[in-house]
């Protein structure tokens, strides 16, 4: 189970949203480079960046902060990005610069030709983020609901060849109230990719949860608002997923 601690960049600093709530932002840290080393050095394998601004802009707006987490830490872990990611060019800018997944959201809904075309140029670096509520599929930073219902756009993407689905219950996002794991499971049962959970993490009991449905095709969780505020502790988290998965 991988554990993947999310450094959330806005304006240049490392926040957490509430509900992906721009004006509902608290900093955690003002160097995003100096808190990605801190996961890496607790043991996190994975890290998951998202560039807040640029989800909402359509196009890169923290990319500095983020060349700089992949310079120090890129060579050592695998490091995954989402938002305001919208053509190939940008796509084959960052894994040039070390980023090793490129996370597609909003622009995969709105633009599956594009999905397509990233598949096919970069692949086994596409992941697909499907954020929902009650089954049904948002974007543009959680703003627009759609009627798409969550796992059929997840089988088409399957289809394409993305890598991965994160999968979050925007109901849940930032506000410590556990994970959807029964929705969770439900889309991995119908996938043969893997699906990473996220929002709503908020203790042991969710990474145990989580475990216990690992064989169901859940390869990890996104670990946000919870190990920055101290409701989990990350390496206890990764001690205990190790004590159950082996």
């Amino acid at each position: 189970m991988l554990l993947i601690p999310a450094i959330d960049l806005k304006d240049g600093h490392c926040v957490r949203l509430k509900q992906g709530d721009m004006a509902q932002s608290t900093t955690f840290g003002e160097q995003p480079v100096v808190m990605a080393r801190n996961w890496v050095d607790k043991g996190a394998r994975r890290l998951h960046l998202v560039d807040l601004n640029g989800a909402f802009a359509g196009h890169p707006k923290n990319e500095a902060a983020i060349r700089k987490i992949l310079k120090d830490v890129g060579s050592e872990v695998d490091v995954q990005l989402g938002g305001g990611i919208r053509d190939l060019d940008t796509i084959e800018r960052y894994l040039d610069a070390g980023l090793r997944y490129v996370i597609i959201g909003t622009a995969a809904v709105k633009n599956p030709g594009f999905l397509q075309d990233a598949c096919t140029a970069f692949g086994g670096h596409i992941i697909v983020g499907l954020d929902a509520r009650d089954g049904k599929v948002a974007t543009d930073g959680w703003s627009k609901l759609t009627r798409h219902d969550v796992i059929d756009l997840g089988k088409k993407y399957e289809d394409y060849g993305v890598e991965a689905i994160i999968y979050t219950d925007i109901g849940r996002d930032g506000m410590l109230t556990g994970l959807n794991i029964e929705a969770t499971v439900k889309l991995a049962q119908a996938l043969t990719i893997p699906v990473i959970a996220s929002g709503g993490l908020s203790s042991l009991l969710d990474i145990e949860a989580l475990c216990d449905v690992e064989s169901e095709g859940i390869e990890g969780v996104i670990c946000g608002r919870a190990i920055y505020s101290g409701d989990l502790d990350f390496e206890a988290a990764l001690l205990r997923a190790k004590e159950l998965n082996g």
